[in-house]
């Protein structure tokens, strides 16, 4: 675990047990519903916790704040967040029932009592959140529209999309329309792997 200690020296004892049992529980699911692609299982810490760590490195979610997590797939980056702001509460949602199934089950292992997890469309959530996570699930144009809906009406400070994405985004947020900032993960991060990886901010 000594890559997630290298960038995030503060975690807890009980912080880097419970991400040493996620990439363990992660990899025993993967092998039987394909969460993520093989090869990148084999470098799951860089590749999938630490890359949704990033965005624990552009916002610190308040405590008390509710984070939905769009199109979560096997639980990222909603689980490693989860960890990583145990004050903070996350609803984790994919339309694939079999990957929800699996993240509720990992959620429930490693006793994260403040993670839910739903089987839904995000356009269907009907709850309200302060922030909206998610891990380039369609293009921001496409996106944006399907989370419109689910911000408070006061959220807290900083509320708003944080979108995991990679490559020359220029032109995908110029379609969008919308005012966005772009965080470079190789800011933060020196693994070749963050070369081209970004955060964008979309304010409420």
């Amino acid at each position: 675990m000594s890559l997630l200690t290298k960038y995030f020296p503060q975690l807890t004892p009980q912080q880097r047990q419970q991400f040493a049992q996620l990439e363990t529980d992660f990899k025993a699911w993967n092998a039987q519903i394909n969460l993520v692609a093989r090869t990148d299982a084999d470098n799951l810490t860089e590749r999938h916790i630490l890359h949704s760590l990033g965005i624990a490195k552009v916002v610190q979610f308040p405590a008390g704040s509710a984070v939905l997590d769009v199109g979560t797939g096997g639980g990222l980056p909603g689980l490693p967040l989860a960890i990583m702001f145990p004050e903070v509460k996350f609803h984790l949602v994919d339309s694939i029932g079999k990957k929800i199934r699996a993240v509720q089950f990992m959620a429930a292992a490693l006793g994260l009592h403040n993670v839910t997890a739903e089987q839904i469309r995000a356009e269907q959530v009907r709850e309200k959140f302060d922030f909206v996570v998610s891990r380039a699930v369609a293009r921001l144009a496409t996106f944006h529209p399907w989370i419109l809906h689910s911000y408070k009406n006061k959220p807290a400070k900083g509320a708003g999309l944080y979108y995991l994405k990679g490559g020359d985004l220029a032109e995908e947020i110029a379609e969008s329309g919308l005012v966005a900032r772009v965080v470079d993960l190789p800011d933060f991060f020196e693994e070749e792997f963050f070369e081209t990886k970004k955060v964008v901010v979309v304010p409420v």
